[in-house]
């Protein structure tokens, strides 16, 4: 599983580790990825999402209908 959002399309973001004598190492600050399931009533099926836990509380607002018009639209498959 990639961390990776399939709603709102937030991915790792890279930096630096910076010690007290300032030497740099990379490092990465992975999204908080979850993967649920989702009754798609439209459909008759279960849906498989990995949505962060910020789209999580966006599918309960407008629904698991419109959440996956937006993932189509973006034209990802599910």
């Amino acid at each position: 599983m990639s961390a990776h959002c399939q709603l709102t399309g937030l991915k790792p973001v890279f930096g630096n580790n910076v010690s007290h004598s300032h030497r740099r190492t990379r490092r990465r600050w992975n999204p908080n990825v979850q993967q649920r399931r989702f009754w798609l009533p439209s459909e008759g099926r279960f849906v498989k999402l990995t949505l962060s836990a910020r789209a999580i509380k966006t599918v309960d607002k407008i629904g698991i209908e419109q959440a996956v018009a937006r993932i189509r639209a973006r034209g990802e498959r599910i």
